[in-house]
């Protein structure tokens, strides 16, 4: 266990996972949040029941155990967008996102002990193309963590601070290229690591390039979800008129970590049942009322994230439909997956080329790629990174660790111990 004496840390709040870590002997220690875990999944349960707020794993165990109330997901998501300030309504309260965002903070803030000061790890880009919402976003997050208790806020990208964390392990200077496949991004930063570097506190001249893209693992899920399941429920399916088809948006947002909530509107509902009235497949909508009803949005991408993940390591896997809506098991193969993102990862693959382009760097130059996030292990998008750097040794960090361990070390940096 981390000593409570340390009164700075680094803090990785991620899309779907965070972390927090403070120094410890010299080396960086990432913190046991949650059943011995450092790493937990960032969500917040709502309970009816009770009127508390649970956090991360048994948060979402509430929700799985059928528990009254509202699960939030994906909450770094609406960072620069109109969402944050708008309230919504959980157990018997209306809460704005920013509030629920600095709750989540602050319960992983006590897991360490309340350390005062904190380097926080922020994206390339939170929003892609918009350097004023982009600008909104970090200040947002800069509110929530102070909200939540810290007296100084700093920020790092978390490209870089993955990079801080590979620089441990080099004995000579190398060119890194740093490729972070987060929940919610992907961030990338070329930088020169050494060992006699690692304790300086400004390395500004050792970043020849750092950008990013807004997509990441919940996209990934997305995209899968509309291609495996949702066409079950009726995306897409045929209507009397010719023309017409259910409202695309409907499927969307129950494929969205973020936006699933506002399925289980009532009037949505009412909405489905009005549009099966011209539909020619009505089981299929019917289907879709049974998962809005019995609010097993989250459970059924879940059940597509984990095949996501399963299918880093297998060709085929079976996706558990049974149990949450009234429709056979579906088989979906590393092929489905890898045509559901394969657009996704083509952006990913010409963002490392202008990230390249625009450093000056040619591929060759690259020494290490160091990969880290939760769905860099996904074949097809290694395949894609080893295309771009074919010289390049290919370096595995922690996957939900890395970013969190350099966010530590530069906290270290620029706080002191």
């Amino acid at each position: 266990m981390v000593s409570s004496s340390s009164k700075t840390c680094g803090f990785d709040f991620g899309t779907s996972n965070s972390s927090i870590g403070q120094m410890f002997d010299g080396a960086p220690r990432l913190v046991e949040i949650q059943e011995g875990q450092t790493s937990v999944p960032t969500s917040i349960f709502f309970s009816s029941d009770d009127d508390k707020a649970y956090f991360g794993r048994e948060g979402v165990d509430r929700y799985l155990q059928r528990d009254e109330g509202r699960l939030l997901r994906a909450l770094k998501g609406v960072l620069g967008s109109s969402l944050i300030y708008e309230t919504t309504l959980v157990a018997r309260q209306r809460l704005a996102f920013l509030d629920i965002i600095s709750l989540f903070i602050c319960f992983v803030r006590e897991a360490a002990d309340g350390p005062d000061t904190v380097v926080m790890g922020r994206p390339v880009h939170f929003v892609d193309d918009d350097e004023i919402a982009d600008s909104n976003a970090e200040d947002e997050l800069r509110q929530a963590a102070e909200q939540a208790g810290f007296s100084e806020v700093e920020f790092q990208y978390e490209p870089i601070a993955a990079a801080l964390d590979y620089e441990r392990s080099v004995a000579a200077e190398e060119l890194a290229f740093v490729v972070d496949i987060g929940g919610g991004t992907s961030d990338f930063s070329i930088v020169r690591v050494s060992p006699d570097r690692r304790e300086d506190p400004d390395r500004k001249s050792d970043i020849l390039g750092y950008s990013g893209v807004r997509v990441g693992g919940t996209d990934f899920d997305r995209y899968l979800n509309l291609r495996s399941v949702m066409p079950e429920l009726g995306m897409a399916s045929k209507m009397r008129h010719k023309n017409l088809q259910p409202p695309i948006w409907w499927f969307h947002d129950l494929a969205t970590w973020q936006r699933i909530n506002f399925m289980y509107d009532p009037r949505v509902i009412s909405d489905i049942r009005q549009v099966k009235r011209d539909a020619l497949e009505p089981e299929k909508l019917d289907r879709l009322i049974e998962v809005i009803e019995q609010r097993h949005g989250h459970k059924l991408l879940g059940a597509v994230e984990q095949a996501k993940i399963e299918l880093s390591e297998v060709d085929v896997t079976l996706l558990p439909l049974l149990d949450l809506v009234d429709v056979a098991d579906v088989q979906i193969s590393r092929h489905d997956l890898e045509d559901a993102i394969g657009a996704s990862v083509d952006k990913i693959t010409t963002r490392l080329r202008d990230t390249l382009q625009h450093a000056g760097v040619s591929p060759g130059a690259i020494n290490a790629v160091f990969l880290t996030g939760g769905s860099s292990r996904l074949p097809l998008l290694r395949a894609q990174v080893q295309s771009v750097f074919p010289e390049a040794v290919m370096v595995e960090g922690d996957t939900f660790g890395s970013v969190a361990s350099g966010l530590t070390m530069d906290a270290r940096n620029k706080f002191g111990s």
